[in-house]
C-alpha cells in the first residue's frame, strides 16, 4: 500500500506535465529577450536558468497563495524554443490540479519586479504574453505633500513681507533724503536773498546827490 502511494506521488508530476500544451486554457507563454537587454553580457539560457524561472514562479505563487507551499515541481514548462520562449502552467501542491489562469496572473503581477530582477530583465524584455506589465508603485516621499505645500506658501508669505519691509525702508530713506535736499535748497535761497539785500544796501545812489547839489545853489 505504501509503495503504491509513493509511486503515485512520483508519477503525479509526470502525469500533470502532459497537460502542459501551447494555448491550453490555463497556460501562459513567456518570451525572454536576453541579448536585446544585456548585449555582450547576455547569459546563456540553460537548465539552470530554467530552474531559476521555476523557482521564481514558485515564490510568486507562494507569495500570492500563502496556504500552499509551491515548489519548482509545480511549475510545468513545455514547447521551449531556441529564441527563449516557452509555455508554463502551475499545479497545486495539494492535489496536482491546475491553478486557474486568473490566479497565476495575479501572482505574476504581484511579484513581477522580483521575477524581472532575477533575470536582470524588464517588463519589455521578459514578457508574459497576455499579462499586462505592472506599473511601478508611486514613490512615497519622505516629506508629506501637504507639508511641502505649506512650506512653499509660508516661504512666499515671508518673501512678500521682506520685500514690503525693504521697499518701505527704501521709500523712507528717499523721503528723508528729499527732505534734506529741500532744506538745503531753502537754506541756499535764504542765504542768497540775504547776500543780495546786503549788496543793495552798500550801493551809493548818485542821483539824489546831484539833485541836492543843484538845489543848494
Amino acid at each position: 500500500m505504501l509503495e503504491n502511494i509513493f509511486l503515485l506521488l512520483c508519477l503525479a508530476p509526470a502525469l500533470a506535465a502532459q497537460t502542459c500544451e501551447p494555448n491550453a486554457p490555463d497556460a501562459y507563454k513567456v518570451r525572454l529577450s536576453i541579448k536585446t537587454a544585456l548585449g555582450e553580457q547576455a547569459y546563456k539560457w540553460d537548465e539552470n536558468e530554467k530552474f531559476l524561472f521555476q523557482a521564481a514562479l514558485a515564490y510568486a505563487m507562494r507569495n500570492h497563495i500563502q496556504e500552499q507551499n509551491f515548489s519548482v515541481s509545480n511549475i510545468l514548462t513545455c514547447n521551449e524554443t531556441e529564441r527563449v520562449s516557452f509555455w508554463f502552467m502551475v499545479t497545486s501542491p495539494l492535489d496536482m490540479s491546475l491553478i486557474k489562469k486568473e490566479e497565476v496572473e495575479k501572482a505574476v503581477r504581484k511579484s513581477r519586479n522580483r521575477i524581472n530582477n532575477a533575470f536582470l530583465l524588464s517588463d519589455a524584455t521578459l514578457e508574459f504574453i497576455g499579462i499586462l506589465p505592472t506599473l511601478a508603485a508611486p514613490a512615497d516621499p519622505d516629506t508629506p505633500p501637504w507639508l511641502i505645500v505649506f512650506g512653499v506658501v509660508l516661504g512666499v508669505i515671508l518673501a512678500s513681507i521682506v520685500v514690503l519691509f525693504a521697499s518701505s525702508v527704501v521709500q523712507n530713506n528717499r523721503k528723508k533724503k528729499k527732505g534734506i535736499d529741500e532744506e538745503e535748497n531753502d537754506e541756499e535761497r535764504r542765504v542768497k536773498i540775504v547776500e543780495n539785500g546786503a549788496a543793495n544796501e552798500g550801493v551809493y545812489n548818485t542821483t539824489f546827490t546831484a539833485d541836492e547839489g543843484f538845489t543848494q545853489m
